[in-house]
């Protein structure tokens, strides 16, 4: 199974967040892998990767950072494949790694999500490929039905629950 979608994080303390993404690429039977590279600790390890990721048929890069949060930005500059960055929340409860990430410069663009917003990259990533893939947009489809299922079976079930002064 060759990969087509690749999440890279700045260190494996990043997992906590980065797995919600494996694990909806997982239900969605992406093909994926996962790997923690810095874009500090190792800049050249980052640049080949980058630099070789179309090659190797990756498709879209879901890059999730903290604190200073380059690494998507440092991906995105050495790629053509789209970068979806996440910002993990840390100092500032996230806000510096949005900040971060979203400010870059003209021609580079990266996507971005919302602190610690990996679930949401992953379905972004879905999205993407099931331009192209009839049974992947089925499958996204029928996992948004399946939120709107849960939505209207929590409304149900409050309805049920009762006070004294609860009118519906």
């Amino acid at each position: 199974m060759t990969p087509i979608v690749s999440i890279i994080m700045g260190s494996t303390s990043d997992l906590p967040v980065m797995e919600k993404a494996c694990k909806l690429l997982d239900e969605m039977q992406v093909p994926f892998e996962v790997n923690a590279l810095s874009a500090h600790r190792t800049p050249d390890a980052v640049e080949q990767f980058a630099r070789t990721a179309k090659e190797r048929g990756i498709r879209v890069i879901i890059a999730g950072a903290g604190m200073a949060a380059a690494l998507p930005g440092v991906i995105a500059a050495s790629t053509t494949l789209p970068v979806i960055g996440v910002p993990i929340k840390g100092m500032l409860d996230g806000l510096d790694a949005m900040l971060s990430i979203i400010q870059m410069p003209p021609g580079i663009p990266v996507a971005t999500v919302g602190v610690n917003g990996a679930q949401n990259a992953a379905i972004l990533a879905v999205e993407m490929l099931a331009l192209s893939d009839e049974g992947l947009a089925e499958r996204l489809s029928n996992y948004k039905s399946g939120l709107k299922a849960k939505i209207e079976k929590a409304n149900k079930d409050l309805a049920e629950v009762k006070y004294n002064f609860k009118t519906n």
